[in-house]
Order: C-alpha cells, then structure tokens, then sequence
C-alpha cells in the first residue's frame, strides 16, 4: 500500500513539475513578446530628450501631446479614417462574396465547381508580389489606380481564397436535414444561406473577420504600388510617410505606432475567444 501511494504521490509531483516548467516557459515567450510594444508605448510618452536618458521601467514624466502631434500635425487623423473605411469594406467584401461562393460550391452542383474550387486553392499558393504586374495592368486599364474602390477591389481578392477554402469546409459538414427544412419552409437558395449557413458558420466568419482585418490593417505594398494621394494613404502607409519626415523624433514616431497598432489589438483581444472556438472546433456545426 505505501508502495503505491509513493507511486501515485511521485506521479503528481511529476505532473505539477511539468505544469510548473510549462506555464514558466509560455509566460518568458509571452514577455518577449509583450516588451517590445511596452517599450514603444513607454518611449511615446518621453520626450525627444529624455528618450535615451531616462532608464526607469516607468517614465518620471508622461507626454501625451506626442498622440496629438502624431494625429494632428502628421495627418495619422486621415490616415486612421482611411484604414477604418478600407478595413471595413474589405472584410465586409470578403464575408458576403466568400460565404456565397463557398456555399455554391458546397452545396450547388454545376459544371466545372470542381475545377473553379481548385483554381482558387491554386490562387493560395501564389504570392502577392507574384500578382503585382498584371493587377497594376489591370487596374491602370480601368481607371482604379490611386482610388479608393480600386484598392478595396484588390484587397477583397487577396483574401478571397482562404476565405472561400474555410467556409466550404465548413459548409461541407453542414447537416443536410436543416436545408430541406429550411426548403420546406419556403426558402430559396439565397434564403438559405442567409437564415441557415450564415448563422451556423459564425465561428468560421469570425476567424474570417479577424485574420482578414489584420491583413489590411497592416497592408503596405500594395497601398505603395495603388495609392499616391495622402489624402487616400491607409494608416501602415502613412506611417512610412510619417517616419521619412521625423525619423529622429522617436517619441512622435512612437506615438504614431501606438496609435497604428492598438485597433487591431484591441480586436484581437475582443474576438480572441470566437477564433479559438472557430480554430479548434474546425467544421463542428451547431
């Protein structure tokens, strides 16, 4: 009997030692992580001369007229607006143009869907910079270059073939009941998958939503290879603009930063929890 309570009192002991080391390892990968973004937050609220002379964790004095010189004077006001409208209208593109292509390919059956679906899983595996050429082409022909709507148009068509991919996996595993129910019902197609895919498919919308967001966001090169006006730049691109004219103002340039990056963060944290669901839950409907 002392035997096996030995055994079982070395078992526990094992696993708290390895939970211990485990939290201990992810808790030093998140601080390394975590630092850099507390060392520009801190460095926004310095001034230009105390930057690199103050060492203390906390900074003595805060100066938070660095946020409204970087949103005033460094036009980040316009720049900000500019990724908001982009952002929205893009992952709202993306949402409405990738469920509907993906529910026609999950549950339509027509000529050719196979070989369509394959074309967009092949378009993943082309790189972005792969595409400038003859989407500058394209767009020089119709007139969209260093336009809102043309820009709009190329990031919804970045983002289209993951979001079609995922949704059409996750349409797949849609039970078939509930669409003849919802047929008996009355509903048409489109009804259908605006009352019953949409609804059910949220976890994957959400994965969608969050990783497309981020995606233009932080977009730069195809904002440097579309847009000249500053009156039309997103936030990462004017940042750029930004850092060319106070590269040696490291608060300001800070400031600019912070206020670059804490939208996106604060999704991220808002949403974290329906990505995770929407990751490890993978095609679970319901």
């Amino acid at each position: 009997m002392a035997t096996q309570y030995k055994s079982v009192n070395q078992y526990i002991l094992r696993s708290i030692s390895k939970n211990v080391f485990i939290h201990i390892f992810l808790m030093v990968v998140a601080a390394t992580c975590l630092f850099p973004l507390f060392w520009m937050v801190r460095s926004s609220l310095m001034s230009n001369q105390t930057i690199f002379v103050d060492k203390s964790f906390i900074p003595h004095e805060w100066n938070f007229h660095n946020y409204y010189s970087a949103w005033t004077e460094g036009n980040f006001g316009v720049y900000f607006l500019n990724s908001v409208v982009y952002t929205v209208s893009v992952v709202f593109g993306i949402v409405i143009v990738s469920s509907l292509a993906a529910f026609a390919f999950s549950r339509l059956k027509f000529p050719g869907s196979q070989l369509f679906f394959g074309m967009f899983l092949a378009a993943m595996m082309i790189p972005l910079p792969g595409s400038f050429v003859p989407l500058y082409v394209l767009m020089t022909k119709l007139g969209l270059v260093n336009t809102r709507i043309g820009y709009i148009l190329c990031m919804i068509n970045v983002g289209l073939s993951m979001s079609i991919f995922l949704l059409k996996t996750f349409f797949d595993k849609m039970p078939s009941d509930l669409e003849d129910a919802a047929r008996i019902d009355g509903c048409s197609k489109l009804g259908i998958w605006r009352h019953v895919a949409l609804p059910l498919a949220r976890p994957a919308i959400a994965v969608i939503v969050i990783f497309n967001s981020l995606n233009v966001w932080n977009e730069y090169i195809l904002a440097t290879l579309l847009l000249n006006d500053k009156n039309l730049m997103p936030l990462q691109r004017g940042l750029m603009v930004f850092q060319g004219s106070h590269s040696v103002d490291y608060p300001l340039l800070m400031a600019g930063l912070t206020i670059a990056a804490t939208p996106i963060v604060l999704v991220y944290l808002f949403m974290q929890k329906h990505i995770i669901k929407g990751l490890s839950s993978g095609a679970v409907v319901g």
